[in-house]
């Protein structure tokens, strides 16, 4: 196959993503080149994602040139890809997951109470003020470099982070704590590349490269997230992992402040996967959760 054009971010993590993509792909002798595109999530850094009203403000460029065939294939966080992809593109591959952790990571000593946290996401955000209710939680926008020096220069206690984006630009900090007890958004860590359905072969060839249970876990957690509607505007989180030949699953939906929380701790038999993010969102909903998911409509 001739040179694959591989689109991406332009930021250094997007990039690292695109460069994991192409060395898979030359371990099963194919070349490739990057095309890195500016996206819109990228040049609006004054407002929080779920503020900027469209799905996919990671994602709409690059998939506008996958669809103008300006590229072969298109690499992305999964966790930005919207769970309705554009007409006409198909996930080909999901690579091994890194951490799919949050972190915080502390730029002087957190306090008993009344600590200024930083995030940009409305489910970190919802998580730690349901469990510090006294904290004050500041947007931050960027890239991962860009919160890191806004952490420097601000007066905040921390900021929250995906550990996977930090691990693998190797500057993740020392000091950092893990926060096992934070559901982290679907697909979390894991790698998404998509391409055009109409190239099968492109199809073919993203199949050697993709990981399968990582590709079961994240579609639970994706279909979860589409059945309660989720996008950047609801908090919600789900993992799932594969674990004595089945899947164990943690999902949360929460009020926009954090003050109501509906959490599911399930496990299922690998065999009955089959609907199973959908199953694990209507347990949600029959527990209180469309109360919530109607006040955070209006």
């Amino acid at each position: 196959m001739d040179n694959i054009k591989i689109g991406t971010r332009a930021s250094k993590l997007a990039v690292w993503q695109a460069k994991q993509v192409q060395t898979l792909l030359q371990k099963i002798n194919i070349s490739s080149s990057i095309i890195k595109i500016k996206s819109r999530g990228d040049k609006d850094l004054s407002k929080p994602v779920y503020e900027l009203g469209v799905t996919g403000v990671f994602t709409k460029e690059i998939d506008l040139a996958l669809l103008n065939n300006e590229i072969d294939i298109a690499v992305h966080s999964l966790k930005d890809v919207p769970t309705k992809l554009p007409l006409g593109v198909i996930q080909g591959a999901v690579l091994q997951r890194g951490s799919e952790l949050d972190v915080i990571i502390p730029s002087n000593t957190l306090k008993s109470k009344e600590n200024t946290i930083a995030t940009g996401s409305l489910r970190r955000k919802a998580q730690w003020l349901n469990r510090f209710k006294t904290d004050n939680i500041v947007e931050i926008r960027g890239n991962v470099q860009t919160r890191l020096k806004k952490l420097k220069e601000n007066n905040w206690n921390g900021t929250i982070m995906a550990k996977a984006g930090l691990e693998r630009l190797e500057i993740l900090p020392e000091d950092y704590q893990e926060l096992n007890w934070m559901i982290p958004a679907p697909a979390q860590g894991a790698i998404s590349v998509q391409n055009l359905t109409i190239n099968p072969s492109i199809t073919k060839m993203l199949k050697q490269i993709n990981h399968v249970e990582t590709e079961i876990c994240t579609n639970i957690e994706r279909s979860f997230l589409n059945k309660l509607e989720g996008g950047c505007t609801a908090p919600i989180g789900a993992y799932a992992k594969i674990a004595n030949k089945s899947i164990v699953f943690r999902g949360v939906l929460l009020s926009a402040e954090g003050k109501e929380k509906i959490e599911i701790n399930e496990v299922e038999k690998l065999e009955n996967i089959q609907g199973l993010g959908e199953r694990f969102a209507k347990k949600i909903i029959s527990l209180g959760g469309d109360k919530i998911l109607n006040s955070l409509k209006g």
